[in-house]
């Protein structure tokens, strides 16, 4: 799959004029809407302005790469538009926006298109690349101009599975990265790609773990980790970190490894870093520094939530059956008034997965209310969520 095969010409917009952030993210929701690739525009819509709360999507440099991933989106897709004098848009070095790409992800198996829109993420922080989308004088010379450039780049996982560092000693500074962000799709390979540069820049060996929409690649081993010298974790997701005990770590968030991340190398081969120690296997982290209140209770639900899931959806699983088999084996209309009510119990099958459902069903909130009291206040925490 190709960048282009993402990019509808009635979703790019080469003259965009709009007034302040709200406006710039609708008209690139409308933008992707005329696509066709969305079910839903406003379930769609509140999911990019969810991921913008979160943290902001402008990365500086002008580039802005707003996205959504949920069931409201058909099919992959990507919406374009070059604003000529520049929008505000809380970018992380302040400066106004003028491109910007919005992307929309599926709830799909199928992870071939994050590919494809990672590796578009990191040609982004090619400048003369951006330069040429912004003078673009058509759709299409926009869309030769990525498709060249497409054409020429290698993504950033084969780039990155090409890093590694010796675990011998005396070979230069040794540096891990880990990055992720919450959806998993632009920031996380863009960190990426700023530390590969600015590790190689500054003449260290580097190996980067990033963790995304499709899983986590090019996985640190226990050897490397060994051997490093320092280890910089720039998430806005959570990361397991037990491995990293009695390291040194810096953690920060994914837009620092975009945004700082010269600062991040230069301050990890200073040695002026903390040892890292963790306490169980299930230790992980989220972001530090500065993670905002919302973002902070937002990655907490969602450690609860996570864990209810499979409570949630196997108990309801193992009651439709329990259904099933008795709509099999009962007719409904044939039953007293009284007994309608127990239907999905009647015959000893269905009253065993009815009851096994219905053990599933009772654990989920005291689940969801454990997990969210040990994203809180780690493992102390977790008794006092399941018993609160």
């Amino acid at each position: 799959m190709r960048i282009t095969d993402l990019l509808d010409k009635n979703s790019i917009s080469l003259n965009a004029a709009p007034a302040d952030k709200k406006e710039t993210l609708d008209l690139a929701v409308e933008l992707m809407a005329k696509s066709g690739k969305l079910s839903d525009v406003e379930k769609y819509r509140e999911q990019v302005y969810a991921r913008e709360e979160e943290s902001t999507t402008g990365i500086g440099e002008g580039i802005a790469i707003p996205h959504g991933k949920c069931d409201a989106v058909k099919a992959p897709g990507l919406a374009a538009m070059v604003i000529k004098n520049g929008v505000e848009y809380e970018s992380l070095d302040g400066e106004p926006v003028t491109l910007l790409f919005l992307i929309a992800a599926p709830n799909t198996k199928d992870n071939v298109h994050l590919d494809v829109l990672s590796k578009l993420s990191v040609m982004l922080m090619d400048e003369n690349f951006t330069t040429s989308l912004r003078n673009a004088k058509s759709v299409d010379e926009f869309l030769q101009i990525i498709d060249a450039a497409d054409e020429s780049a290698k993504s950033i996982d084969d780039r990155l599975s090409d890093t590694g560092i010796t675990t011998e000693e005396k070979k230069g500074f040794k540096l891990l990265a880990v990055t992720s962000c919450p959806t998993g799709i632009a920031h996380t390979y863009m960190a990426a790609e700023a530390l590969e540069k600015a590790a190689r820049a500054a003449d260290c060996q580097i190996k980067i773990e990033t963790r995304g929409s499709a899983g986590a690649k090019n996985v640190l081993t226990a050897e490397e980790i060994e051997a490093a010298d320092c280890i910089i974790v720039a998430a806005d997701a959570k990361v397991p970190m037990d491995r990293f005990n009695g390291k040194k770590v810096i953690s920060c968030q994914v837009s620092d490894g975009i945004g700082k991340a010269d600062q991040l190398v230069k301050q990890a081969m200073s040695g002026n870093v903390e040892v890292f120690h963790g306490e169980s296997s299930e230790t992980t982290t989220a972001v530090t520094g500065k993670e905002s209140a919302a973002h902070k209770i937002y990655t907490q639900l969602m450690n609860g939530v996570s864990h209810m899931l499979p409570f949630v959806v196997g108990g309801g699983i193992l009651i439709a059956i329990a259904f099933l088999i008795d709509g099999l084996n009962v007719d409904i209309n044939a039953l007293p008034a009284d007994q309608r009510s127990n239907f999905g119990t009647i015959t000893p099958i269905a009253a065993m997965f009815k009851n096994i459902g219905g053990v599933a069903f009772g654990l989920m909130l005291p689940v969801l209310a454990g997990f969210i009291g040990m994203a809180i206040g780690d493992r102390p925490a977790l008794a006092l969520g399941f018993v609160g």
